[in-house]
């Protein structure tokens, strides 16, 4: 074979195939025409560290909680799977497991300002000795919950009747007066005409505890509070496992999860003078690996990575990520639409995911100089911003999501669709999907894509490029503004993802 035959061969087989997404489950399914309450609409959603369990808080407060089932039936017999070389191709299937009221609302009377209940973001931690660990907060405190099973117990196998026995002591009868009860020693009485068996007893039982089922409790162990002058945005695990952050518009803040009344200012923008106030920080996380190492993105469209062994208060960035805008092309509504509503690290720390209102983009750390791959999302709304400017739709913050393998990318839109994109070398992958029992039933027609590479990075910075109708099904139908998909989360080890339809939590599978 010729050593372009053989260059083709790798690129066929190093581009994996486009994934065939399946409906797997759906809890809250909405009933045709029925009102969905304003607290039950999802605002979270958060798989763990092993894909296990997955949670999801409200806008009423609410922290739900849900566990796999699927891979218990192959516990017993995983050995044999793997004598046989048989692979376990399992359909993902979750339960309800617990829910809690994580927030409640409050009023802040020194500012006179309402604080809502609605949980923005749900962080897992460490989970030890059975019991589950996680992170929830609203706009104005982070609360750390612990949920662990408790025994019932029960006292049994007593010598006498039980239901005769009262408190502490001895067979009691309330019918008979106190003139006529015994009484013996530590306050018990006993009955006139009790009396022992011929022989005593025949074997003397001592009082046996027995646990006699299992109930889920959720406990907030701390309460991190008074930290945030505005709206906490974002909330993130350090890798140590020891310490978290906490951003809101215009700090950061750096957390010990042992310690709840003090907490260490490590990033401030806040100009002297508010009138000078330029940009806000949208989103921080840490990075997944190195504890000293976390970006954050503002509402100018930029992601700054910064190092705490610099300094006490970095403000000043080890990097800097940002796309220069193409000579001519500003408007009034440039600014709005280069505002990144999320971030996430890929699993290796290699790249970042970030989100904006019209594009997904996929930055590497090693290279500052413009994002490796972009991808179109809501271009076809270009001609749209005026209505969306007045409808406030363009102030809507999606969120993104990294494959554990760091193949694939995804992210929400309107009319509860969402989108799927392969970003490995050589693939041309994009998927549109809707949160329903038939997801690919307004899939239509997807453009083809350039050829993007991750691999070469030494070049030009490739742009995908090409028209998008997500906005329009197979049927013409415009995208309908009122029902968006903002929340979405992909499985840590498998192709599998969880999104949320107002009240409602679909979860897919390829």
């Amino acid at each position: 074979m010729s050593n372009g035959g053989a260059k083709a061969a790798v690129a066929s087989v190093g581009a994996p195939q486009p994934l065939d997404w399946k409906f797997s489950q759906v809890f809250g399914e909405r009933a045709a025409g029925e009102e969905v309450q304003e607290v039950d609409i999802i605002s979270a959603i958060e798989f763990d560290r092993t894909g296990d369990h997955l949670a999801t808080g409200d806008r009423g407060g609410r922290v739900v909680l849900f566990e796999r089932t699927d891979t218990r039936d192959y516990a017993g017999h995983r050995r044999d799977l793997e004598r046989m070389d048989f692979p376990m191709n399992r359909h993902p299937e979750f339960r309800y497991k617990t829910e809690f009221q994580s927030h409640e609302p409050e009023f802040d009377y020194l500012k006179s300002l309402e604080i809502e209940e609605k949980i923005n973001k749900i962080r897992w931690c460490q989970s030890a000795n059975g019991a589950l660990f996680l992170l929830s907060t609203n706009d104005k405190t982070i609360k750390f919950w612990k949920v662990q099973e408790k025994k019932v117990k029960k006292v049994c196998d007593m010598n006498v009747d039980s239901s005769k026995a009262m408190g502490n002591g001895p067979i009691v009868d309330s019918s008979i007066s106190t003139s006529s009860k015994q009484f013996i020693e530590n306050g018990g009485c006993i009955r006139n005409d009790f009396s022992f068996p011929t022989g005593g007893f025949p074997s003397l039982c001592l009082p046996v505890v027995t646990s006699l089922e299992t109930n889920l409790m959720a406990r907030c162990r701390r309460i991190y509070a008074h930290a945030h002058d505005y709206h906490i945005n974002s909330i993130s695990n350090n890798s140590d496992g020891e310490t978290f952050i906490s951003a809101d518009d215009l700090r950061i803040n750096l957390w010990n999860m042992e310690i709840s009344n003090q907490s260490f200012n490590i990033v401030d923008v806040k100009p002297a003078n508010m009138e000078d106030l330029t940009e806000v920080i949208t989103s921080a996380e840490f990075h997944p690996k190195h504890c000293n190492m976390l970006a954050y993105s503002s509402s100018k469209g930029s992601i700054r990575l910064i190092d705490m062994r610099q300094s006490a208060l970095c403000d000043t960035h080890s990097k800097l990520f940002e796309e220069q805008d193409a000579p001519g092309t500003r408007s009034f509504f440039t600014e709005i639409i280069a505002s990144i509503s999320d971030i996430k690290f890929a699993k290796d720390g290699r790249h970042i995911l970030s989100r904006d209102y019209m594009t997904l983009k996929l930055w590497d750390i090693n290279m500052d100089s413009g994002p490796v791959a972009t991808f179109q999302v809501h271009e076809h709304l270009r001609p749209k911003l005026c209505d969306l400017y007045e409808n406030d739709s363009i102030f809507d913050k999606f969120e993104c999501c990294l494959s554990g393998d760091g193949l694939r990318v995804a992210t929400g839109s309107y009319s509860n669709l969402f989108r799927v994109f392969g970003c490995s070398e050589g693939s041309t992958e994009a998927t549109t999907l809707e949160a329903s029992k038939n997801p690919t039933r307004r899939q239509g027609q997807t453009s083809s894509r350039p050829c993007r590479s991750l691999g070469s990075l030494s070049g030009v910075v490739r742009r995908v490029k090409g028209a998008d109708n997500l906005g329009v099904d197979a049927n013409g139908n415009t995208s309908d503004f009122t029902t968006k998909l903002l929340h979405l989360a992909w499985h840590p080890t498998e192709n599998s993802i969880a999104c949320a339809a107002s009240n409602s939590l679909y979860i897919y599978y390829a």
